[in-house]
C-alpha cells in the first residue's frame, strides 16, 4: 500500500536509502528519483521484456538432502531422507519435494557448482564473483548491471527490485550496485521488514494539489542542492511523479489484486524471520512474478535460513515443504501465463553442506560442491547438469562456475558477455563475468 502521513519527517540518513519512494525526501539509493530516471534515460530504454527472478537461499541448504541425494552412501553421509523419482526419467530429488518432482520437466538441475567460498554472504550469488581484488567502485550485482544496460522496460516500474529484507546478518545483503552506479541499485519495497511506500509530507487531500507537489519538489531541490548530491532535477520532475503515483507498481505489489486460487497455490509460508536471515514468505514468489509481468527486469528474493549446523533433518522437514510449494507454484505459474520463454529463474545459495553429518545432526559449510536450479528463459530444461562423487563432496562430472550461470542468464536477456562491458570508477571497462565463463551449452545450445 501507499502511506500518506499527515506531517513531514526528516530522516537522519537524508537521501541515502532506496527503501521507499518519498515525495519531500524522495530518496532512492543516494540519488533522487528524477536523477535515477535521468541516468536510465541516458543509458537508453530497450523494448525487450526478458527478465530474471533470483531466489537466494541464505546460509546454504544441504545439497545431499535436496537435489543430490546419495542413497548408497554410508548412513553418516546419506542422511534420513529418501530420493523420489521425478517426471524426468533418471532424475531423483528429495522426498520432501513432491511438487517439484511433478514439474521437473520444467527446470534443470546443476549438481556440480564448484567455485563457492566459505563465506556467509549473498555476494557471489548476486555478482558472480569473489569479494577480493575488486576494481574501483566494487563488483556490481547482476540486477544493477541489467538496470544499467537495458534500462526500465516500463518507466512506472523499477528495472531492478529487491524483495529481500534487511537481514540481521548483514553480509546476506552484501551485494550492491558497485561501479554500475547507485542509480541502478535495487528498489527495495520490503527493506527493514517494511512494505509501505511513503509519500513523505503529502497527505491524501494534498496529493491532488499540483502546486503543493511542486513546492515539495522545490523544497527537496533546495535541500539536496545545498548538500551537492544532485543537479538537474527539474527536467525529470514530471516523470518522477508519474512513477511515484502510477498504479502499475502498486498493483504489482498488491496481492489482493491476484486471484485467490493463485494465492492459495503459492501458499503463505512462514512470516517469522528464520535465524539471522529472512522469513519464508511464499507470497514473495508471487510478487516477483507480478513484478516481472509489470515490467521489472530483475527481481531478487531471499528465502529462509539454511545454515543447518544442527538438527539438519528436523529443520529440513519444516522448511523444504514450504520451498516446494512456493517454487513449484512459480514455475507452474510462469508456464500457465506464457512467461516461461521470457522469464528466467535461478535458485541457489553461497555453498553446499559437508558430506559427513556432525555430532549435532547437522551439516557444516562445504563450498566445494553445491546445487543450482534453473527454469524458464527458453532454456533446455528437464535435465541434470554435472554430478558429484558418491559422497557428494566433489564434482565428478562437468564442474560449473558461478560465472557460467551468470553468463547463461545474461545470454537469456540478450546481453553478449563477450562484447558488453561496464567501466569501473577509473573508466576501465570490465566484462560482466569472470574470464573464461561462457553460457552453459547444455542450457542454451
Amino acid at each position: 500500500m501507499i502511506a500518506l502521513p499527515g506531517t513531514s519527517r526528516r530522516f537522519c540518513d537524508g537521501v541515502s536509502r532506496r527503501n521507499f519512494l518519498r515525495i519531500g525526501s524522495l530518496g532512492l539509493g543516494g540519488l533522487a528519483l528524477p536523477q535515477l530516471l535521468q541516468a536510465e534515460s541516458k543509458a537508453g530504454l530497450k523494448s525487450s521484456q526478458k527478465s530474471v527472478i533470483m531466489i537466494y537461499l541464505p546460509g546454504g541448504p544441504p545439497h545431499q538432502d535436496t537435489f543430490d541425494l546419495k542413497p548408497d552412501a554410508p548412513s553418516e553421509i546419506r542422511g534420513e531422507f529418501k530420493p523420489i523419482p521425478t517426471v524426468v526419467p533418471g532424475m531423483e530429488i528429495c522426498e520432501l519435494l513432491p511438487r517439484l518432482a511433478r514439474v521437473a520437466d520444467r527446470f534443470a538441475l546443476v549438481r556440480s557448482l564448484a567455485d563457492g567460498i566459505d563465506d556467509h554472504s549473498d555476494f557471489m550469488c548476486q555478482t558472480g564473483r569473489r569479494k577480493g581484488n575488486q576494481p574501483p567502485g566494487g563488483w556490481p550485482t547482476m540486477g544493477a548491471c541489467v538496470s544499467r544496460l537495458l534500462g526500465p522496460a516500463n518507466t512506472a516500474v523499477p528495472a531492478f527490485v529487491g524483495l529481500e529484507p534487511r537481514m540481521q546478518h548483514r553480509p546476506y545483503n552484501a551485494g550492491n550496485a558497485g561501479y554500475a552506479g547507485v542509480a541502478h541499485d535495487a528498489f527495495r519495497p520490503a527493506a527493514d521488514a517494511k512494505s509501505d511506500m511513503v509519500l513523505n509530507g503529502i497527505t491524501s487531500d494534498r496529493l491532488g494539489d499540483r502546486r503543493t507537489l511542486l513546492k515539495a519538489f522545490d523544497q527537496f531541490r533546495r535541500e539536496v542542492d545545498s548538500s551537492g548530491l544532485m543537479e538537474g532535477l527539474d527536467a525529470f520532475n514530471q516523470q518522477a511523479f508519474g512513477m511515484l503515483t502510477s498504479s502499475e507498481l502498486l498493483r504489482a505489489l498488491d496481492l489482493q489484486q491476484e486471484d485467490a486460487k493463485v494465492r492459495e497455490r503459492y501458499g503463505q509460508g512462514d512470516p517469522k524471520v528464520h535465524g539471522d536471515a529472512a522469513p519464508m514468505l511464499n507470497e514473495q514468489f508471487l510478487v516477483a512474478r507480478r513484478l516481472v509481468e509489470a515490467g521489472a527486469r530483475f527481481v531478487t528474493v531471499a528465502y529462509g535460513f539454511w545454515d543447518y549446523h544442527g538438527n539438519n533433518f528436523v529443520n529440513a522437514r519444516n522448511d523444504l515443504p514450504m520451498l516446494d510449494q512456493a517454487l513449484s507454484a512459480l514455475i507452474t505459474d510462469l508456464h500457465d501465463r506464457g512467461l516461461d520463454k521470457d522469464v528466467s529463474v535461478i535458485v541457489w545459495s553461497e555453498f553446499g553442506r559437508s558430506p559427513t553429518i556432525n555430532k549435532d545432526a547437522g551439516r557444516d559449510h562445504w563450498p566445494r560442491a553445491n546445487c543450482a536450479l534453473l527454469a524458464g528463459g527458453g532454456m533446455k530444461v528437464g535435465q541434470v547438469i554435472g554430478a558429484t562423487d558418491r559422497w557428494g563432496g566433489e564434482p565428478s562430472e562437468r564442474p560449473v562456475m558461478f560465472g557460467e550461470i551468470f553468463a547463461t542468464l545474461y545470454q537469456r536477456l540478450g546481453i553478449d558477455v563477450n562484447q558488453v562491458t561496464i567501466p569501473d570508477l577509473t573508466g576501465r571497462p570490465n566484462f560482466l563475468v569472470p574470464e573464461g565463463c561462457q553460457p552453459l551449452k547444455e542450457l542454451v545450445g
